[in-house]
């Protein structure tokens, strides 16, 4: 008799040997610098004295800056992963990151604005790099578990953000706004230092979505409500997370180091928030938590309206967290649901369109407070979560018209 042959185990596939790898975890770290980098200027704008200042116009610059930076991004992100792969592109958009921080070092005030407009167009501009990377990187991963990749995702985000407040209201006193944006470049720069030493597993170039597809997306009365939530609520979060620092200073005259502990009481509140939601969610019913958010941050945002005293501004601060927290994650789900091929990525159709242009919200929220004062960033908030309930609303309608014709 002849032996019968040995059978050897199957070679693992390409989605098994991404998965086993450490490079798409290292890549999902990534999102810890993408809160480090659009949170920083909400929370150094009282270093560099705007609390003093009603020169809200050139608050409005440095977000526009930012939003240009994003927006140049989209052409070359694509480019760079096509030539030079995930590994390269990661850390040269810290490496970006990096030097924006000790340019806006340099350029600190007394130095002309226009300078830092500049430069915070560099942060946007690392800031859409390394997203396109990381949703590159870590693609396999969100195929395997997208609920987990998505919640570690805004957990890291959260920290990030958190973090960059925390540092420069700690050290506010004792370094100088120069100093403080030299101590923040390290953080990119570890990240960067740590993706060039990490071997990422041969990957294909992404492929860049079509304007067609954008536009087909319009003709979907779901998909742009949807879209509108989305660009509505973001703009609600970035208005609140660039702006409060300099409401409550000129609103209730706290100083500089109390009004940053505030916004930092804001991102652990979102923080806490979105990990507390992930364990209510099994639990009750989305629609119903996703109306009783959207009518607590109502609340929230009335009760920063009328406050004039600090007890209700950390309660009001702490209601917009937690109601704020768990809306983001219950669109992406709803958008999920009913375009199943929807990628929670940076750049993804109309669903894309709305995440960038949430930045709009604290953008023109400059050009505003110039004419009506810093109040009007509350207002135009509590106006912004109106719209969202409205939304809300038309969207269950939709469904359920859905639902009768089907």
């Amino acid at each position: 008799m002849q032996p019968s042959p040995s059978r050897e185990p199957a070679a693992p596939s390409p989605a098994q040997s991404a998965l086993a790898s450490v490079a798409p975890r290292r890549a999902l770290a990534g999102f810890f610098v993408s809160g480090v980098l659009l949170a920083f200027l909400g929370a150094i704008l009282p270093a560099w004295r705007h609390h003093l200042s009603s020169d809200y116009n050139t608050v409005g610059f440095y977000f526009a800056g930012l939003i240009v930076g994003l927006l140049c991004s989209v052409w070359a992100a694509p480019k760079l992963l096509e030539r030079k792969r995930t590994g390269w592109t990661l850390a040269l958009a810290c490496g970006i990151a990096g030097t924006g921080f000790l340019f806006l070092a340099f350029v600190s005030p007394p130095v002309d604005a226009s300078w830092r407009v500049g430069g915070m167009a560099v942060i946007g501009f690392a800031a859409g790099l390394l997203h396109t990377a990381i949703f590159h990187a870590i693609s396999p991963m969100y195929r395997h578990d997208p609920v987990a990749t998505v919640n570690i995702a805004g957990i890291l985000f959260g920290l990030g953000c958190l973090t960059v407040t925390l540092l420069i209201s700690g050290a506010f006193y004792v370094y100088t706004a120069p100093a403080l944006q030299a101590w923040i470049a390290v953080i990119p720069g570890l990240f960067g230092w740590m993706y060039r030493r990490t071997k990422f597993p041969p990957d294909s170039p992404p492929r860049q979505p079509e304007p067609n597809a954008v536009l087909s997306q319009l003709r979907s009365p779901a998909a742009v409500l949807l879209a509108l939530l989305l660009y509505f609520q973001l703009g609600n979060e970035w208005a609140i997370a660039g702006w409060l620092p300099l409401f409550l200073t000129r609103r209730l005259g706290v100083s500089p180091v109390t009004a940053l502990s505030m916004l930092a009481m804001y991102w652990l509140a979102l923080l806490v928030g979105r990990v507390a939601a992930q364990w209510v969610l099994p639990r009750v019913r989305h629609s119903r938590m996703l109306a009783a958010s959207v009518l607590a941050s109502v609340l929230g945002c009335s009760i920063l309206s009328v406050t004039d005293n600090r007890f209700g501004a950390i309660a009001g601060i702490l209601l917009l967290g937690c109601a704020f927290a768990p809306i983001y994650p219950l669109v992406v789900e709803k958008i999920g649901r009913r375009f199943p091929h929807f990628h929670p990525g940076f750049y993804n159709g109309i669903f894309s369109l709305a995440i960038a242009g949430g930045l709009l919200s604290p953008c023109t929220l400059g050009f505003f407070a110039s004419e009506w004062g810093v109040r009007i960033v509350m207002g135009l908030t509590l106006t912004g979560s109106i719209v969202v309930s409205i939304l809300l609303l038309l969207i269950w309608l939709e469904a359920r018209l859905n639902t009768a014709t089907a």
